[in-house]
Parts: structure tokens; C-alpha cells; sequence
């Protein structure tokens, strides 16, 4: 085998979502309204959590850690999304590339995992409401978060340290609006295929065996609905799990949607249109789902702003 004569790359450039000016600033405002909105919603939807006792139960502690990974998500992408559309050259070191390929990589992972840990807390409320408290303890809850977490940043760090000992010899243009693993892949003169195998095997086995979860988890949820014969005890039930079954449905869909369609629709400007989608979006939609759907968010919502508005006052 001939001898790579690599270069060593010390920064990339970001193509960004657009090249055309006039586009430019009004994507800019809209995401930045998007981000903000995703921050407060976000860190808001933490606040209430954790200041109203009422809330103080294993799903409102997952759906906590739900929003913090949304906000961590959305902070280590649209920040630098935005640099995009204010600069006629969006340079991001090669440190700073590998970090936020990293950190996307764990807050993705996460979101994930946590989403399947959510469906298997629906399925023990509905399924078994009388050893809820017992299979839903405070420690079994502790490791349904830490294990997601613990798994995410492991395979972070290990897809980071991959693709960044690669070489990267043809170009330092990057196709796409952050660090992702494909468009880095296409700038490397070194060998990707044990690097694309183990892309494929980790994605995978995370992806299907989070949806596995979920897919049993709401095939016995869905079957207890409906052997329940009070109407109003269905109504419940389904409006506990609608939030969430709604939050899944996006995630996923538009993870599907991105890595399962043909390879003859697959494209670059696809791919950052879906990109858009679940790193941007879903982060502000989450925060509108669980908060505009539960009624016992928005009490608790209304009871701090009235506090707040009260110790203002005073």
C-alpha cells in the first residue's frame, strides 16, 4: 500500500445552509427566534419541574432530562448555524470540529436512549400502576437516565477519536451547516470502510433496539387502553401517553425518513433539510408538546409565573 502524503488540516470551513445572500439574513433572524425560543422553552420547562413538588414524579424526572439534552443539542449546533449566515467564510478549528461532532454524537445517542426510557415508564404506569412506585423507584429511574448518558458519550468519543485521527488531504470544505460524520468522511484520503462499518453497526443497534423498546412498550400500552372499560380511563391514559407518542413519532420519522430513504433521493441538500429538522426543530417542539398537552405542566407554569409576578410586586 502506497504512502499517504497527509497534510495536516487545521481548520475546516462550513458551507452553510445557503450560498445566496439575500436568503441570508432572514434565515438568520428566524433561526435565532427559533434558538431563543428553544432556550427559554427548554430551560422553563427544567424550572417548572423542578420547583413544583406536584411534578416531583419518574416521568416529569425523565422529561426534565429530556429538555436539558434538547437544549444541549440545539447549543452545540445552532450557535455556529447562525455564524453561517453572518460571514462570508465560516471557519471552525479542527478541535472545535471534533468537539461538536462529539457532542452531537452524545446529545443525539441520548435523546435517543431517553426516549425509550420514557415508553418503558409509560408502560409500567399503564401496564402496572400498583408496583409503579416499587419498578419506578428513584434509583432504577437514576440509571434509566445515567446508562443513556453513559453510553452516548462513550460512543461519541470513540466515532470522534475515529474520524478525526483520519487523513484529510483533498479539501477542508465542509458541505453541510456543522461537523457531521458523512461530509467529513467525503474529505478524507484515508480509508473509510471500517470507520463507515462501525457507523452503520453503532446507529443501528442504538436505533432499532431503542424502537424495539418502544414499539413493545406501546404494543402492551395501546393493548391495556383499550381492554379498559371506562371511557374516561381510556381518555387519561391516552392523553398521559399522546405526548410522547407524538415526540417519538418525529424523532424517529425524521430519522427514518433521513437514513432509510433510496439512495437515488439521497442528497446533500436532503440531508441538510432533515439535518434542520432534528437538530433545530425538534428541540423547540418538544418543550411546546409536553408543556401545551399536559395539564399538569401548564398549572404548574401558571403557579410560578403568578409567584414571580407576586414576589415582583412585592
Amino acid at each position: 500500500m502506497a504512502h499517504i502524503n497527509c497534510t495536516q488540516v487545521t481548520e475546516f470551513i462550513l458551507v452553510g445552509l445557503t450560498d445566496r445572500q439575500d436568503l441570508k439574513m432572514p434565515l438568520f433572524v428566524v433561526f435565532l427566534f427559533i434558538y431563543l425560543f428553544t432556550t427559554v422553552g427548554n430551560l422553563g420547562l427544567i424550572l417548572v419541574i423542578r420547583t413544583d413538588a406536584r411534578l416531583n414524579t419518574p416521568m416529569y424526572f425523565f422529561l426534565s432530562n429530556l429538555a436539558f439534552v434538547d437544549f444541549c443539542y440545539s447549543s452545540v449546533i445552532t450557535p455556529k448555524m447562525l455564524g453561517n449566515f453572518l460571514y462570508q467564510k465560516n471557519v471552525i478549528s479542527f478541535n472545535a470540529c471534533a468537539a461538536q461532532l462529539g457532542c452531537f454524537l452524545a446529545f443525539m445517542t441520548a435523546e435517543c436512549l431517553l426516549l425509550a426510557s420514557m415508553a418503558y415508564d409509560r408502560y409500567v404506569a399503564i401496564c402496572n400502576p400498583l408496583l409503579y412506585m416499587v419498578l419506578m423507584s428513584p434509583g432504577i429511574c437514576l440509571q434509566l437516565v445515567a446508562a443513556p448518558y453513559c453510553y452516548s458519550f462513550l460512543v461519541a468519543l470513540f466515532h470522534a477519536i475515529l474520524t478525526f485521527h483520519l487523513c484529510y488531504c483533498h479539501s477542508n470544505i465542509i458541505n453541510h451547516f456543522y461537523c457531521d460524520d458523512m461530509p467529513l468522511l467525503r474529505l478524507t484520503c484515508s480509508d473509510t470502510h471500517s470507520k463507515q462499518l462501525w457507523i452503520f453497526a453503532c446507529a443501528g443497534i442504538m436505533f432499532l433496539s431503542s424502537l424495539l423498546i418502544v414499539f413493545i412498550s406501546y404494543t402492551f400500552i395501546i393493548s391495556a387502553i383499550l381492554r379498559m372499560r371506562s371511557a374516561e380511563g381510556r381518555r387519561k391514559a391516552f392523553s398521559t401517553c399522546g405526548s410522547h407518542m407524538l415526540a417519538v413519532t418525529i424523532f424517529y420519522g425524521t430519522l427514518i425518513f433521513m437514513y432509510l430513504q433510496p439512495s437515488s433521493n439521497h442528497s446533500l441538500d436532503t440531508d441538510k433539510m432533515a439535518s434542520v429538522f432534528y437538530t433545530v426543530i425538534i428541540p423547540m417542539l418538544n418543550p411546546l408538546i409536553y408543556s401545551l398537552r399536559n395539564k399538569e405542566v401548564k398549572d404548574a407554569l401558571k403557579k410560578l409565573i403568578i409567584s414571580r409576578n407576586q414576589n415582583f410586586i412585592a
